[in-house]
């Protein structure tokens, strides 16, 4: 891990700057996006969020890794593992696993509420078993904990200049936003774990239900009502993302290019489905390099902007203290002449 990184955020002994170091690697690895937009966080608030990210992680592939072989009732086995050490490590500092310690670590330091990691757990379970939802509403509860849970645990991180209360609606919703998109984008490969997150009523008003997407998925080929259904995802979608917009200017200036950043790269996957004609069950909607770079590059000038806005001014010069007066109150003695300068 960057050490810089390490040293800015007061993180000290040898195994937890590990831990750090291994939640790094999987945001880095992972979450390219999300990586991406974290480089843009000033120095000292980029651990906390890679030991967030990280946690997420783990326990998203316990339970969603297709390179995994172990059945639901040993995957549940584990998230429950995860789960015990977590409260441990909550109560403790500690924690088995390396991602568990650096999470604890991030709660203990910014006061993370432990029900929003229960509630991410609680929906991270929630996938062994549930393969599809009904309703809008149904999907929406289950990424309360999800996705929502992830948004209110940044916001001790990020800091705000409202608050806090005033921005959790806010974030939260951009967290399920993100969320949205990662649906939108991957629902061949989660139709290959055999769930289905985009709600049924809203495939069944274009007359699509889950035989039509497999056989899609199946044979490459395409069909109108599906991507009449996708059209309809998207809208909802940039809809979620319009309620989040507004919490950006409620952060501190110096961690919203970030942010923005991060909802600007999002937003451009929307833009890639789009453009892809909606082919999301036959192939990923990518970025392209060259778009996420000058993204990038432009968060870079707003972070480097808002350094100069937020740079504290320098403190005026101490005022020189009189001097006392050389001579008693009265007339200047005489001097005497003055010796002649030998030239």
């Amino acid at each position: 891990m960057n050490r810089r990184e390490l040293d800015a955020a007061g993180i000290t002994g040898a195994a937890l700057r590990d831990a750090y170091a291994r939640c790094r690697a999987l945001n880095a690895r992972h979450g390219r996006t999300y990586f991406l937009a974290t480089r843009l966080l000033p120095l000292e608030r980029r651990c906390a969020v890679h030991a967030l990210y990280g946690f997420a992680r783990w326990a998203d592939d316990i339970v969603d890794d297709l390179d995994r072989r172990e059945p639901p009732r040993e995957r549940d086995r584990l998230l429950r593992l995860l789960e015990d050490d977590l409260a441990h490590g909550l109560r403790t500092g500690g924690g088995d696993e390396p991602v568990v310690r650096a999470v604890a670590d991030t709660a203990g330091r910014y006061a993370i509420a432990p029900g929003l990691f229960a509630d991410f757990l609680a929906s991270m379970r929630s996938d062994l078993s549930v393969t599809d939802y009904p309703t809008y509403a149904d999907l929406r509860a289950y990424m309360h904990g999800s996705a929502a849970v992830i948004g209110l645990q940044m916001l001790p991180v990020l800091g705000t200049v409202v608050d806090r209360q005033e921005a959790a609606p806010h974030a939260a919703a951009l967290g399920v936003a993100f969320q949205l998109t990662n649906f939108l984008r991957d629902v061949g490969e989660d139709l290959d774990r055999g769930r289905v997150y985009l709600p049924a009523d809203l495939l069944a008003a274009h007359g699509v239900a889950r035989p039509l997407l497999e056989w899609s998925r199946r044979t490459g080929r395409r069909d109108p009502r599906i991507r009449a259904a996708l059209v309809e995802a998207e809208a909802m979608t940039r809809a979620v993302y319009r309620d989040a917009e507004p919490g950006i200017a409620m952060l501190d200036p110096r961690v919203r290019p970030c942010i923005r950043t991060a909802f600007t790269l999002y937003g451009g996957i929307l833009d890639a489905v789009a453009d892809a004609d909606y082919a999301v069950l036959h192939g990923r909607a990518v970025v392209p390099r060259g778009r996420r770079a000058a993204t990038a590059a432009a968060g870079l000038v707003r972070v480097l902007a808002a350094r100069t806005r937020t740079r504290p001014t320098a403190a005026p010069p101490a005022p020189v203290p009189a001097r006392p007066p050389r001579w008693p109150p009265g007339p200047r003695p005489r001097r005497g002449p003055r010796p002649r300068r030998v030239r």
